[in-house]
């Protein structure tokens, strides 16, 4: 399967997170909005739901020999399997269910949602109040408990879907506090060690090694994405936020593009607008189409090395909102294909 191959038909997505939390609701608009080859249609997340079915709760549920349980400063490393990690287990299988459901008979590419390794660490703490990060061990641990569970669920949807090509998205938010030294301790007076990046990226490439030979998103909204990085480290897709690009990670794009790296470009609001304006697809990738002519690439390459989604997650927006903001990036997706220049 070439790079390229590895995303035909995805010209549209979202991230992962929808309002509500009606499970069966979700599955019939994500897969409503992607149907007939209009975009990428993906496993439902709804936080909404509360502990369990949060982006840090659902990926614990996940893990392999490893559980956790909620505390008021948030999920905690346990000893054995409670009512928490069961509840994760519960939502995710009901979506699962829903997915199932509304997906018979559907033949191609389909995401899945888990939170990244260094993502986790950051977020789950160890017995006495730290966070994983603050321990090399910790990471270890939990990256290979990751990627085993990543494995065992991807055989499930394989199972569930029998004619989809799975692709799996990490979501990595804090991936870029975890590189510069930023994420602070339980205390908040001072931060975590910065983590080498070789560390980073062989840690990322075990974890991506789950998805065999299925394609691979990172995503991340937060600033100062490591495009190069990421790139060294085995992702086929990265996508982030387009409207936090800088001037300074233009090159950087240009060369994931020339590389053949999907990008996965963030551009209809995540969450409701003053002005609940979504009439005009055309103007919601025109800067894709100003970056375009600015690095010289050729517009003729657009569709192909982009997917159109949200900025971020769907969770904080009203349920009209989020069915009209899907059905908004494969319009604006169609536009792109239709007039790249």
């Amino acid at each position: 399967m070439s790079e390229k191959s590895k995303f035909r038909g995805c010209p549209a997505t979202g991230i992962g997170s929808m309002p509500g939390g009606d499970a069966r609701e979700a599955a019939k608009t994500v897969t409503g909005s992607f149907g007939d080859g209009e975009g990428l249609p993906y496993l439902a997340e709804l936080p909404a739901r509360g502990p369990g079915a949060d982006m840090i709760g659902r990926t614990i549920g996940l893990l392999v020999d490893l559980y956790g349980h909620v505390e008021p400063s948030g999920w905690r490393i346990s000893d054995r399997p409670g009512r928490d990690t069961r509840r994760a287990r519960s939502w995710l299988g009901e979506d699962l269910d829903a997915l199932e459901e509304f997906t018979q008979g559907y033949e191609g590419p389909l995401k899945v949602q888990a939170v990244g390794p260094w993502t986790l660490a950051a977020a789950l703490e160890r017995r006495g109040g730290e966070a994983a990060l603050g321990d090399p061990g910790a990471c270890r641990d939990l990256a290979g408990s990751l990627a085993e569970g990543l494995r065992a669920h991807l055989a499930e949807v394989r199972r569930r879907v029998p004619g989809a090509e799975v692709i799996l998205q990490l979501d990595e938010p804090s991936l870029t506090g975890v590189l510069r030294g930023r994420i602070r301790t339980a205390s908040g007076y001072r931060t975590y060690r910065a983590v080498d990046r070789q560390v980073v990226e062989g840690t990322l490439r075990d974890v991506l090694a789950a998805a065999g030979d299925g394609a691979t998103v990172i995503h991340t909204c937060a600033p100062d994405v490591p495009f190069a990085l990421l790139r060294r480290a085995g992702v086929d897709g990265i996508s982030f936020d387009f409207s936090l690009l800088t001037e300074r990670e233009e090159d950087a794009i240009g060369e994931a593009v020339e590389g053949g790296t999907q990008l996965f470009l963030g551009v209809v609001p995540g969450t409701d607008p003053a002005s609940g304006d979504l009439s005009d697809p055309g103007g919601s990738v025109m800067g894709v189409r100003t970056l375009w002519r600015r690095l010289g690439l050729n517009p003729g390459t657009l569709t192909e090395s982009v997917v159109i989604t949200p900025s971020c997650g769907l969770a904080g927006a009203s349920p009209a909102y989020a069915r009209a903001a899907l059905a908004h990036c494969a319009r604006a997706a169609r536009s792109l294909a239709d007039n790249p220049e």
